[in-house]
This record gives structure tokens, sequence and C-alpha cells, in this order.
């Protein structure tokens, strides 16, 4: 009676490496591993190295004994007594090793540290406890491929994007179904506001691949800024054919981001080749951040033309650069002035991260309106590469297990936010009538606000 249903093992192997993935060699290997240990378990004496062999087509089965050629440099004979700590020997074992004298009776060019095999009887017959043991070396031999084809096809997709869907929620994090493997997204990793259910189709970057001791953790990521430039090269053609080229891109996931784009062929434009005909390639990226309003702007080799660029859809009128201090001193229209600095100063801050030059607004009156602190803004354009702004793993690690469910609104079920609409590139036309000292909320002046400002001064003036 055969040990195995060859029928079904060759089923069972097809069907390994169409779903998992699982090469039929590493299978067999791995029940050949297994049936050295029952041989080993039942039949075998303590120390020996059973090695077995097996074929899959006629489950025939081979065992061997295999020891390893030796001399007295290497081992200490019985009896003999250790030199010193020096002596880092071990002791003769006569079912493991084998003096190359004795070896060299039957193999003429044994040398040290070579492997010997000698036939032992077949058996078929194992017992249970031998049987479990199998069973155990079969499921670890088997995740093991797994975990080493996981890797290596996730691995080459690092930086790219990747679609799965929600499995489940924990502590923030969210577990993403890739089908072959589960993904998690960090909770610092996700869009700000932006709410998941369970099942929901989401799209990421694949950040990093780490492999850990209780396997393989697949980490992704929408708030990076090269998830915004993965999402452009799908939709924009000259991107994927390399005529256009993302020279910078800096972001505040779910607000705002601006990109700095350069096209090789002057016959193409490159901020409406990421625009699109009517905002069309734009509007299909921003719908998919959730809403995030997106700058296209033209980079330029001229740190004065770049500024002027980053600063839009604001108009600039003149700029002075002091080269010692990485400073930029922009004037602006009194109209202009809330466009260039932006809600809450996120315009002016988005084009210092992008350029890299510190920026003050002034209005062409003289008034410094706002401007980059010293020290706020680094000389350096905020890098687009996975491997430049990824967490170390053990910061990766601390913040899977300290998350400790600061928000648990990121759980909760819900759908995105998409109260957000795409921005519009043209200058917006409101006016500016007067400028009021001192500070507003946002750093811009309404020309509303400022009705109601002295309507109130008149009313107090009465009283």
């Amino acid at each position: 009676m055969a040990l195995f249903d060859l029928k079904s093992l060759n089923s069972a192997l097809d069907e390994l490496q169409t779903e998992r993935g699982i090469s039929r060699d590493s299978v067999v290997d791995a029940l050949a591993t297994a049936l050295a240990a029952a041989y080993r378990r039942e039949y075998g004496k303590r120390g020996q190295i059973i090695r077995a062999t097996f074929n899959p087509e006629t489950g025939d089965m081979e065992f061997r004994q295999a020891k390893i050629v030796v001399d007295n440099t290497l081992v200490r004979q019985e009896g003999e007594e250790s030199s010193g700590e020096e002596d880092h020997r071990s002791r003769f074992n006569p079912e493991q090793h084998i003096m190359i004298e004795d070896a060299r009776r039957i193999k003429r060019d044994a040398q040290l540290d070579e492997e010997i095999s000698f036939p032992l009887e077949s058996q078929e017959d194992f017992g249970r406890i031998a049987a479990q043991a199998a069973k155990q070396v079969i499921m670890q031999k088997v995740r093991e491929a797994e975990r080493a084809s996981i890797i290596e096809e996730y691995g080459e997709r690092e930086g790219e994007i990747v679609t799965g869907h929600v499995q489940r929620f924990e502590r923030g994090n969210l577990f993403i179904d890739l089908g072959r493997a589960t993904a998690i997204l960090p909770y610092d990793e996700q869009i700000p506001g932006e709410r998941y259910r369970q099942g929901e189709r989401v799209r990421a970057l694949l950040l990093r691949v780490d492999e850990g001791v209780r396997g393989t953790f697949i980490r992704l990521s929408r708030s990076h800024p090269k998830f915004l430039t993965k999402l452009f090269e799908t939709e924009v053609p000259e991107m994927a054919n390399h005529i256009v080229e993302v020279k910078g891109i800096v972001r505040e996931p779910g607000s705002r981001a601006k990109i700095a784009v350069f096209s090789h062929d002057d016959h193409v434009d490159p901020v409406g080749a990421l625009v699109g005909q009517r905002g069309v390639r734009v509007a299909v990226v921003t719908s998919e951040l959730g809403g995030e309003k997106i700058d296209v702007v033209e980079w330029s080799e001229k740190a004065g033309d770049y500024v002027k660029e980053s600063l839009k859809p604001a108009q600039v009128l003149q700029i002075e650069l002091n080269e010692e201090e990485g400073r930029a001193t922009v004037m602006v229209a009194e109209d202009q002035q809330s466009l260039a600095i932006g809600r809450g100063g996120q315009n002016v801050r988005l084009a210092a991260r992008l350029t890299g030059w510190k920026i003050d607004i002034r209005s062409m009156g003289g008034e410094q309106i706002a401007g980059t602190e010293e020290g706020g803004v680094k000389k350096e354009v905020q890098p687009t590469d996975v491997e430049d702004i990824s967490e170390p793993v053990s910061a990766f690690e601390e913040t899977k297990a300290d998350i400790a469910g600061d928000d648990n609104e990121a759980a909760d079920g819900g759908e995105k936010n998409e109260d957000a609409q795409p921005q519009d590139r043209d200058v917006a036309d409101e006016k500016v009538d007067d400028q009021q000292e001192g500070d507003t909320k946002d750093g811009e002046v309404d020309v509303d606000d400022n009705a109601r400002a002295n309507t109130g001064s008149e009313e107090e003036a009465a009283e």
C-alpha cells in the first residue's frame, strides 16, 4: 500500500502553486524534510543526520544517513579532555562524524567537512507521533515558502500603487486585503478626514515590505508625496513616457499640494499636460485624494522665476533674492496678497517648502504681510523617493504598538469625505478695497469682514 495518494498529492501541489505562488519543488522539498524527521523519530538513533528524497510522480522514497568528514583538528576523541578555552573542537559522535582515514576508504578524494551518505532501509509505516512531527515540518516549510514568495512579489513593487479592500480596523490602523497578502495602512499614513467602510476599495502607495518574526508586514501610504506623483502618472501619458518630469512636490495631505513639473520637449506644456483639457486630469487625481487642492507650477532653473511660479495662483509684481540668507522678498498688489498668503499662510508655506527659500510677502505699500520664520523652513525640496522619507522599522513597530486609539474615528465605518471640490486654478475675482492693520485668523482680508468691522465701530461710537 502506497504511503501517498499520488493523484491527490499532485492536485494539492498544483493548487498551492496557483493560489499561493509556492512552487512544486518547494513543497516536495518540504515533504522530503518531513519524511526524514518522521524516520529519525521512529527508526533513527539520537544524533543521526537523516536525508530523504521523494519522487511525487512515482511515490518512491529513499532514506540515507549522512556523516561529516573530520580529523583530530576538528573533533576530540572519546575520553580526550579539552586543552583550554581556546579549544573549540566538538566531541566526536560516530552517528554524525567519520574520520578522514575511514572516509577515504569509501571515497578516495574525500575532503574535510564533506558529507558522505550511507543508504538506510526504507520504511513506510510511521507512528502517530512521527506523523505529527512530519505535519509540523510541512506546515513550517510551506509558511516559509509562502513568505518568501510574498516578499519577492511585493518587494519588487515598492513605490507603486496597489489596490485592495478594507479588511478590518485596529487602533486606527487599516488592514487591507491585497489578495495574496494583508497590508497595513497606519493611521499616520492616512489622509486626515477620510473615512472607510469594511469591504471598501482602497488605492495606496506600497511604501515598504518588512520581514518580521511574526510574518511579513506590507506598509501602505496615502499621505506620501510620491502617491500623488504615481496618480498623475496613471492619468498623464506624457509623464509615463518621461516627457514631463516632476521636479518637486510638497503636500499637506487632505488640504493642499503643490507640484513642480518640467518638460523635456519644448512643444509640450508641462502644466497643461497635468491639468488636462478643462482640468479633467487634475480633477480625477483630486477626487481620489478626497478633494485635496492641487497647484501645478512650472519648474525653472532661475530661482526668481521658480519662486514666482510657486506662489501661484497669486500674481507677483517684483521679487528680491538674498542668496546669503536664502530669503526671497516678494512684492504683490493689494488685491493679490490674500492669494499669495493663503488660508492660514498655507500657500506661502508650501511655496517655501517647494523652492527651499524663505519667502516674505509685502504689499506695494511696503508693509510686510507675511513671511516664513527664520529656521522655519529648511532649504531642501521635499523628497519624492520612498526610501528617503519612509520611517525606520523601529518607528513603524512603535507606531503599531503605541497608537492606542488616540483617534478611534479612523476605525468607525463611514464614507470618505467628498465635500471638498477640485481647485479652480484661475485667479480669484475678489477685490480688497482697504487693508486693515493687525493679524487676521487666516492672514487674508475680506471686503465683507471690513464692512462688518466698520459697522461695529460706528455702533460703539453711537453708544
